[in-house]
């Protein structure tokens, strides 16, 4: 099988920490339980503290829980660096050692 060459103007390239933009490293991501949902149960607003976040991450983290991607979606949390949102069912403070303990 034959490789196409990109379009003009795609990214060919991957920004540091990233995997490079093959659909093989993507794949994983249209077997989410999430690919549908809105990405603002993932991600706390501005403002949002408290009982309101604690509770939306509970549910963003319950929907993990029945994903079949929930390891692939943690582990690109880690590699890349993700200090933000729910990812494979782990919150940015559950993740915070893990990527400290990388880091050194």
């Amino acid at each position: 099988m034959s490789r196409r060459k990109p379009p003009a103007g795609a990214v060919t390239k991957a920004p540091a920490g990233l995997p490079y933009p093959l659909i093989e490293n993507w794949a994983w991501q249209d077997r989410a339980a999430c690919r549908d949902v809105d990405p603002d149960l993932f991600f706390a607003a501005e403002s949002e503290r408290g009982l309101r976040k604690h509770a939306r991450e509970l549910l963003a983290k319950s929907l993990c829980g029945t994903c079949p991607v929930r390891r692939e979606c943690r582990e690109h949390a880690l590699v890349v660096g993700e200090t933000y949102g729910v990812w494979g069912g782990t919150t940015e403070e559950e993740r915070e050692p893990v990527l400290h303990a990388r880091r050194v």
